[in-house]
């Protein structure tokens, strides 16, 4: 069962905020839109902490996307001690996995996962494969993607992964 966040209404330890690329080891407009949307929740005070997620992009970035996520969030006023970074991941279900190790790690028990809508219930399908519980997610909508790309590349991403999920 996933849980659409549109209005939070109890804390939650921690907002899982999904990488995407980063442009001159900034993060992308698009993944400010994932940023901005974890600030909202932040800043609402719906969440107390961050986990940033992603590896070392291969466009040429010397920052990792998680290290790129943090600054940003750093620049914006957040404290850097309650941003924790998962720099490996290269994938959304790395991203979880390695998430999830980040939780237990911390004694979190709640999270929501932070992404754009064309994305979210692939994430929250993997979030319950993976034994979140409740499955939380909290989307954002994009108005500097081209929807119509990203949307038909998440339905072949999702195929993928549901042909995966077989085997796991």
């Amino acid at each position: 069962m996933f849980l659409w966040i549109t209005r939070i209404l109890r804390l939650i330890d921690v907002g899982i905020v999904l990488g995407a690329t980063l442009w001159n080891n900034k993060p992308s407009p698009a993944l400010r839109e994932r940023l901005d949307h974890s600030l909202q929740l932040y800043r609402s005070g719906a969440i107390t902490s961050f986990i940033v997620t992603g590896g070392l992009d291969n466009n040429g970035a010397v920052l990792t996307e998680a290290e790129g996520m943090r600054n940003y969030l750093m620049e914006q006023g957040v404290p850097g001690e309650i941003v924790v970074m998962d720099s490996l991941s290269r994938s959304t279900y790395e991203n979880l996995i390695f998430a999830q190790e980040i939780m237990e790690q911390n004694d979190w028990d709640t999270a929501v996962i932070v992404t754009h809508n064309y994305h979210g219930s692939r994430a929250a399908d993997m979030a319950e494969k993976l034994g979140f519980n409740p499955v939380q997610v909290s989307v954002t909508d994009s108005s500097v993607l081209n929807m119509n790309y990203h949307e038909s590349r998440e339905i072949l991403a999702y195929t993928k992964w549901l042909a995966q999920k077989l085997f796991l």
